[in-house]
């Protein structure tokens, strides 16, 4: 047996616990930087979702790092997956931000809802979803001569059928807004002819733009755009529209509007 080849330079080797100690120290501050700036990510990406193709540009780290790393997230309840490629804020988060009573959440909505009136001398809504029906909470009434007011506070109707509803909708997980579209479907003629085809139409452009945009199904010549108000977990919490006729809402100005809406929402307490 080669002892030699174990017993040389003993003396010169660092002391195990020594060594033990420091690196796992070191690991543990490189895993634990690397593990918040991934969830990090995923917070700030709550309202859509983000994926690992993502994760590793953002933080600058490897696929398998970050799969590993949201694994770790998953398991402590930090981070869920949607579908099979989407991370979203996980059930942790509920805890620091609990479901509001409905009056509670339209008392505060009614004030981002009366800046968005006065900036745009329009009616704004905010609707939460029940089921497969959007519910308006709250309302603010503009100054403009001509004010859209078909939706009034206790309103409900078919998720989707109105601006702040098919913001909600788009904001849902697909399969599960693909449900609530098919639940609905027997009903969306009654709202001028809507359809679950162009409902589906609408959910897509409204995922690909960000935000939504519809001709009001009730009254004619008028349209809404609306915004998906996001829960601390990412999930929506509510939706915020304005409705105005059609003249008042070319392009441009509704991309004004979405950009007075997520201004107000900033303020949200």
């Amino acid at each position: 047996m080669r002892t030699a080849t174990y017993d040389v330079r003993l003396a010169d080797i660092p002391k195990p616990m020594t060594l033990t100690k420091t690196a796992t120290a070191d690991e543990g501050n490189r895993s634990l930087q690397r593990g918040l700036a991934v969830l990090d990510c995923v917070w700030a990406q709550r309202q859509h979702g983000v994926r690992v193709v993502e994760l590793m540009r953002l933080c600058a780290l490897e696929r398998a790092t970050v799969y590993r790393l949201l694994a770790t997230l998953m398991a402590a309840g930090y981070v869920a997956r949607r579908d099979r490629f989407w991370y979203l804020p996980g059930p942790r988060f509920d805890s620091l931000s609990p479901g509001l009573p409905i009056d509670d959440l339209a008392a505060r909505l009614q004030p981002v809802l009366q800046r968005i009136s006065e900036a745009t001398e329009d009616a704004a809504f905010a609707v939460v979803r029940e089921g497969n029906q959007s519910h308006c909470i709250a309302r603010h009434i503009g100054c403009f001569p001509v004010q859209v007011l078909v939706v009034q506070v206790g309103h409900r109707q078919p998720l989707g059928v109105g601006a702040a509803g098919l913001a909600l909708l788009a904001a849902l997980a697909p399969d599960d807004a693909a449900a609530v579209v098919a639940a609905n479907a027997p009903a969306l003629a009654g709202y001028g002819g809507m359809s679950a085809e162009r409902l589906l139409l609408l959910l897509k452009a409204t995922r690909e733009r960000g935000w939504s945009v519809v001709g009001n199904h009730v009254v004619a010549d008028t349209l809404g755009v609306g915004l998906a108000v996001p829960s601390p977990r990412g999930t929506p919490l509510a939706a915020v529209s304005v409705a105005a006729p059609m003249h008042r809402m070319p392009p441009q100005r509704q991309a004004f509007i979405i950009r007075t809406i997520r201004s107000a929402l900033r303020s949200l307490p």
